[in-house]
């Protein structure tokens, strides 16, 4: 079989780019999750992925696969996680509400694993100290930052429905979250919409405060997800990344202090930043296979973007939910 090669990464993604090199052999289609055994779980993760960056740390994943070798690759988005996982280049990934659903419009073979809840101060929409934006109203005509296909997006989509502004009402500059920062400290752009951790610390360490956050809108989730060849193949592994996930979230709710410290120890915030984090967080944030009330949501979200031509094309969730078995 030919070694698939990451070709469609984008250029400015230079830690997907890398890993182009260990790219895995598809797996043999017929073969079934109870006769092929896993030698490598690659998982992709981000700075918002609590239960991933403690799992890593307590290696629960290790004792869950104890004959296989786990690999953690950090990305900087759901946008690049998901590109990632489209190409082979992690079997397991992690995102917001939105980044499945830009995937699955481009033709991405992604699927859902399992969802959690996410906190309902998990995004924010960000403004300069001094800024004289004083309500969402405020927004039309302003530039604003946010990184394409994220979970900021649906956010910010929320926040100009509530508004009565549509997208051309705005002008929206795509950034990463880490040169979205940048921007807003220059005072280049006007707002920033934003998700945990880089809300609370902007807002802890920088010159920027919260002009409204997602506390007054729809429940919010975040999601797992793997490729639907990895799921056919593996699906015993798949639950048993469930239950591994889990163990995490017990440990979390058991260990808050020590947790704060391993996710700042991650991601470089400082602990004061990351104990608000594990504050907002829902307790507990079971991870479940997806359930009716979350695929319609989800729904809801895809209709949206489409309907706004924000996305190339419908996009149906069901066909992307992956059951258990």
């Amino acid at each position: 079989m030919s070694i698939y090669k990451v070709t469609t990464l984008l250029s400015t993604l230079a830690i997907v780019t890398s890993l182009t090199a260990c790219q895995k052999q598809p797996e043999n289609q017929s073969s079934t999750s109870a006769t092929t055994e896993i030698k490598t779980l690659s998982i992709g993760y981000q700075k918002a992925a609590l239960k991933l960056i403690v799992a890593q740390k307590n290696k629960i994943f290790e004792q869950e696969f104890p004959t296989t070798k786990i690999e953690w690759k950090e990305f900087p988005a759901g946008p690049q996680t998901l590109e990632a996982l489209s190409v082979g280049a992690i079997d397991v990934g992690y995102t917001g509400d939105t980044p499945v659903i830009f995937a699955r419009a481009a033709g991405k073979a992604v699927n859902y694993l399992g969802y959690e809840k996410s906190s309902q101060f998990a995004h924010a929409l960000l403004v300069g100290v001094n800024s004289p934006i004083k309500n969402l109203h405020d927004l039309k005509g302003k530039r604003i930052a946010l990184t394409k296909g994220s979970s900021a997006h649906n956010f910010l989509s929320e926040l100009l429905k509530k508004a009565g502004l549509n997208w051309s009402d705005i002008q929206p500059i795509w950034l990463s979250p880490a040169d979205a920062r940048a921007a807003l400290d220059k005072q280049s752009v006007d707002a920033w919409a934003i998700w945990d951790p880089y809300a609370s610390a902007a807002e802890i360490q920088g010159n920027a405060k919260v002009l409204i956050d997602s506390k007054d809108l729809p429940q919010a989730y975040s999601f797992y997800l793997s490729s639907p060849q990895f799921l056919k193949t593996h699906a015993n592994d798949a639950n048993k990344i469930i239950a591994g996930l889990n163990k995490a979230e017990e440990w979390i709710n058991a260990h808050p202090d020590q947790t704060a410290k391993i996710l700042a120890d991650s991601t470089g915030l400082d602990v004061n930043v990351t104990q608000r984090v594990i504050d907002k967080k829902p307790k507990p944030a079971i991870v479940s296979y997806l359930s009716a009330d979350v695929i319609q949501s989800q729904q809801k979200i895809a209709d949206f973007f489409y309907n706004a031509k924000l996305i190339p094309q419908s996009v149906n969730i069901k066909d992307a939910v992956w059951e258990g078995k």
